[in-house]
């Protein structure tokens, strides 16, 4: 059949990806009776927590604040077992609402999309998929996750290696045994440092080959009471105003007080209690300062070093777990039994950043110095953040400029809000570049990012508009200030994968909006409320006839 007999499918919107965006922006849509097909690669809904199967995986949020919170009957139909719940959890929990809301009739599976078109004449996105579907919708919605893009570095000697290799981000569905075997993890960022204590105790030998030596702070994760869970139910409404106001989508909020300007003994008793209590942004919320001033920030370095050296036994091996970057400027990282591992005679941490990796072999992997036998290699390497998912599609805007052209590679990324981007009409990024997203809880950013991109669509209907822009000076501004707050913190002052520093070749740039999801969305808000202000509307040209 040629492509002038294939049929043409023409929705309102296409959303390219089922996570919690993806499936959050169908119901919403749907609800308010527009056409929307979702397309998602994968086999099932999930996104992120489909693919994220290590050992180990679990979500950084405490399962009660990383739910919908749209829906009061999902919230008390659906009751976590644990602080920090685990993926097969969490995968359940998104399948229950996929159920629940009948959202599955309106996903196309296995299918990936390729490429997306603005046309000009006809006001609408031309859409490739590697399935042969040819489509058009008014409105092409990206749900990709900022986590979605795998990153394996490109090591010499990969193809020739005779044992099994995995990597964190796309883990098999089916059991991985490590029983007997002598395994390599590489990298400790968040997924290594949850995988590593798991593997340890069930490999004959764990070899961790570290780049970065990172701070991490125990979980301190435990089941939950029922009765715990009754009040949570019974007080959502505030948590949630709470979440919506807060710095990062949880209901907590730093301190007043300033590290710099109280004791070493209030200092130490406060960080201690953080410590016990565990949790995301426990330590960091415990002074106001922790992530502007370098002084104050100096002293929570000193006290997780501190830590670390009491745990880890051999004093080597504790002075390479030494994290020297300034804290909070990666996201946090919390573990269990993360540095006691290395206490463990059957694992051996290895310097990378001293003794490069040069290959890999068909038995293992060669530093500088040595050579390693191994049966399996763990890539921990993370992913390509927040840009990389885009840069996956060939996406063009007005005048068949490349997305990735505009954006030339991060090194120029200007957006406005972080939910469009000039010469791109008709385009909406939930969770994009340059909005809070990774440095929150996704799912509050999500649900706000939804919820008014439906508003906004309700608003170009109400007035018979059919395609919306953003005006330039509006995205100058927007990156602007996103630039300006991001200098006022210790952000940029760190290698981070918000700087894309973990992609070899990456333009350096700070890829969030780091004033918090409490003024982020007055921002938003305010945007609405003055008729859409930095956005340019035209009104409907055409019916269409396909």
């Amino acid at each position: 059949m040629t492509e002038s007999q294939l049929e043409v499918q023409h929705f309102d919107a296409v959303v390219v990806g089922a996570g919690f965006s993806g499936l959050y922006m169908l119901y919403k849509l749907r609800e308010l009776g527009y056409s929307v097909r979702v397309y998602e690669a994968a086999e099932d809904v999930g996104g992120t927590w489909y693919h994220n199967r290590y050992p180990g995986a679990r979500c950084d949020i405490e399962s009660i604040y990383y739910n919908y919170t749209f829906s009061e009957e999902l919230l008390n139909e659906w009751t976590w077992s644990q602080r920090f719940a685990e993926q097969p959890e969490i995968l359940d929990y998104i399948n229950f609402v996929a159920n629940r809301l009948d959202l599955r009739r309106d996903i196309q599976f296995k299918t990936r999309i390729t490429a997306a078109r603005y046309n000009e004449n006809y006001h609408f996105w031309e859409i490739d998929t590697d399935t042969g579907n040819l489509l058009t919708a008014s409105y092409f919605i990206t749900a990709l996750g900022c986590l979605s893009a795998s990153n394996t570095p490109n090591i010499k000697g990969m193809d020739c290696f005779k044992g099994e290799m995995y990597h964190t981000g796309k883990w098999p569905h089916e059991e991985v045994r490590f029983k007997g075997k002598r395994v390599g993890v590489i990298g400790t960022g968040s997924s290594g440092i949850q995988a590593i204590p798991i593997i340890a105790k069930e490999a004959s030998s764990l070899t961790v080959f570290q780049r970065t030596p990172q701070y991490s702070t125990p979980a301190q994760n435990h089941a939950y009471d029922p009765e715990y869970i009754r009040q949570i139910r019974n007080n959502y409404s505030e948590i949630k105003k709470a979440m919506s106001e807060s710095r990062h989508g949880v209901p907590s909020f730093p301190r007043e007080e300033l590290a710099i300007e109280v004791s070493p003994d209030v200092r130490k008793q406060a960080y201690e209690k953080a410590w016990q209590e565990g949790g995301l942004f426990t330590l960091l919320y415990q002074f106001s300062d922790l992530g502007f001033g370098e002084n104050a920030n100096e002293t929570a370095q000193d006290f997780i070093r501190s830590k670390i050296r009491e745990i880890v036994q051999d004093p080597e091996v504790a002075d390479k777990l030494m994290p020297s970057f300034f804290y909070g400027t990666k996201r946090p990282i919390i573990d269990t039994n993360y540095f006691e591992t290395y206490n463990r005679e059957n694992v051996t941490l290895v310097d990378i950043k001293n003794t490069p990796i040069m290959e890999i072999t068909p038995t293992g992997l060669k530093t500088e110095e040595t050579e390693f036998e191994l049966d399996m290699i763990v890539f921990a390497t993370g992913f390509d953040a927040i840009t990389g998912p885009f840069f996956k599609m060939d996406i063009r805007g007005k005048g068949g400029v490349p997305l990735k052209e505009k954006w030339a590679g991060g090194a120029n990324l200007k957006t406005y809000l972080g939910l469009a981007t000039a010469g791109f009409p008709n385009m909406f990024m939930i969770t994009g570049p340059q909005s809070p997203s990774v440095l929150s809880n996704m799912i509050v950013s999500i649900e706000q990012h939804v919820e008014w991109i439906a508003d906004f669509l309700e608003y170009l209907r109400k007035n018979n508009h059919d395609e919306f822009d953003v005006a330039p000076p509006a995205e100058e501004a927007w990156s602007e200030q996103c630039r300006e707050i991001t200098e006022m913190t210790l952000l940029p002052k760190t290698d981070s994968w918000y700087m894309g520093a973990n992609i070899e070749g990456k333009p350096r740039g700070f890829l969030a909006f780091a004033g918090g999801v409490g003024l982020y969305r007055q921002i938003c808000n305010d945007v609405a409320a003055k008729g859409y202000e930095g956005f340019i509307t035209l009104p409907a040209s055409r019916a269409m006839n396909l």
